[in-house]
């Protein structure tokens, strides 16, 4: 009994990792700040959450996959941005243990490296009518969609990653607290 509690426990978090990844995702294209070269995702904000649960990995994901149905780049994005959203939380998890005053200090650089590299790749990879053809790539496309994309990654992941990881922990720590006494 307690194997399967475990099983549904992981599933319900991802889940709602996933849909939180995706409100938050849609909220920034209603602005216009989820899809293009300059992007400030405050969804990108949750890809802290596998330095907590395992089950951050396919929630992050699978919200990913859902927010990208709505982009304007279509299937490019369903596989070329969920795939870094996917690396990215996987070596997030990773590297987690690595701690700067006991903050994991380059698991929110993850997405900002997989976004910089791969999403980067796939907006210069468009041209200007649209179209998604390897024959556009040129390299300062390349670089100049990158540096878009990752600072605004850059800025998200750290100006409101961390802080959201340090008030989880803080949260914790008092419920702990809490149930001790």
């Amino acid at each position: 009994m307690q194997q399967k509690n475990k099983k549904v426990r992981y599933m319900a978090e991802a889940a709602v990792i996933a849909a939180l990844y995706a409100m938050l995702t849609y909220a920034a294209a209603a602005v216009n700040l989820a899809f293009g070269p300059v992007q400030f995702r405050f969804s990108e904000a949750l890809t802290v959450l596998p330095v907590f649960t395992p089950a951050a990995i396919p929630g992050l994901t699978i919200g990913c996959l859902l927010s990208n149905l709505a982009s304007p780049y279509g299937i490019v994005d369903w596989v070329f941005g969920t795939s870094a959203t996917l690396l990215a939380a996987i070596t997030a998890r990773a590297v987690s243990k690595i701690r700067f005053k006991d903050i994991p200090i380059l698991s929110p650089m993850m997405p900002v490296l997989f976004n910089t590299l791969v999403v980067g790749f796939e907006i210069a990879c468009f041209s200007s009518a649209g179209d998604f053809a390897f024959s556009n790539f040129t390299a300062w496309a390349y670089v100049m969609a990158g540096v878009s994309v990752g600072l605004g990654e850059l800025v998200v992941c750290y100006g409101l990653g961390i802080p959201l990881m340090l008030m989880i922990r803080k949260t914790k720590m008092e419920q702990t607290i809490f149930r001790s006494s």
